[in-house]
């Protein structure tokens, strides 16, 4: 996941979201799409240490435990803001509002303890053609001192017109037709069709989940904040962030994870709030999980893990 032949925008403070958010949406109109090309560099934080109170919130609303070591879907959420800040500058070719979070992969290569002094990085790459549009990958990692630690990659769908010059055989087919966007690869098509698996944990969503999430994550779309900003952008209730899926099934199996591992997300249906899922498992390890409806016939997020790397 690595790419060093950027320039580097050194950053002295983590940007703040609301301000991007908004920036994003005053020069949203008039950018290129699959016209233009990415950014060319890449954003770098240093000197950054953990929000403990923040911290123990994000664990409180994702169902984990606070600890020595800190999730890995919370190193995500340090380099969000890094994230919103390169996909609201103006040479950045999608407008941000409409892009749609539909995969998410994380390489851990050691547990990150809470008293490390971290620098957190973050680029855009691989703009592909898909047959609803384009997608595009959000890159981020995280080092302590030069040390590598963790890697993520969140892929966004924009709807909209694909890559010129791309051949109609080259737009991904695979990509499923999710509510939210559809998976960013074949792993969400093959996980359905692979059942809905055998359930182990029961979990009831309540209507201020979006919020609470977005108090301890930072992420204010407004389509998880309320029914009436949702309806805005076409869903009839709040939907509940992709990324708090992602962590309260890391969470869950925390305890069985090795101290190297990977793991891919497929976002396939967004989840209404208030709701109740069910976290399924394919097998007796970890290997395959999923998010369903409480009939198992409506999937929510398709998950694998493996480890160690």
């Amino acid at each position: 996941m690595s790419r060093v032949d950027v320039d580097v925008e050194l950053l002295d403070r983590t940007p703040r979201v609301a301000t991007s958010f908004a920036t994003g949406v005053a020069t949203g109109l008039g950018r290129p799409g699959a016209r233009g090309e990415l950014p060319g560099r890449r954003l770098v934080l240093p000197g950054v240490r953990q929000d403990l109170p923040r911290l123990a919130g994000f664990c409180e609303v994702t169902g984990g435990l606070l600890a020595d070591t800190v999730p890995a879907t919370w190193l995500h959420v340090l380099t969000f803001p890094l994230q919103v800040r390169l996909m609201s500058a103006r040479d950045f070719p999608f407008p941000m509002l409409g892009m749609v979070h539909v995969g998410n992969r994380m390489r851990v290569h050691r547990p990150v303890r809470v008293s490390e002094e971290l620098t957190l990085s973050t680029w855009a790459e691989d703009l592909a053609p898909h047959r609803k549009g384009s997608t595009v990958d959000l890159v981020g990692e995280v080092r302590v001192g030069e040390e590598l630690v963790w890697e993520g990659r969140s892929t966004y769908l924009v709807r909209g017109d694909t890559p010129p010059g791309a051949p109609r055989g080259e737009v991904s087919e695979a990509m499923g037709d999710a509510d939210a966007g559809g998976s960013p690869d074949g792993a969400g098509a093959a996980a359905r069709a692979a059942g809905p698996g055998r359930q182990v944990a029961l979990w009831r969503l309540p209507a201020d989940l979006g919020r609470s999430y977005a108090r301890v994550a930072g992420d204010a779309n407004p389509i998880h904040l309320s029914a009436l900003s949702a309806k805005a952008f076409g869903f009839p209730r709040a939907i509940a962030h992709g990324m708090w899926t992602h962590a309260r099934v890391l969470a869950a199996v925390q305890p069985r994870l090795p101290q190297r591992y990977a793991v891919s997300a497929t976002f396939v249906k967004p989840i209404l709030l208030p709701s109740t899922v069910v976290l399924r498992t394919g097998g007796q390890g970890l290997g395959d999980l999923a998010v369903t409806d409480r009939e198992g016939s409506r999937r929510h997020l398709s998950m694998q893990v493996d480890g160690p790397l």
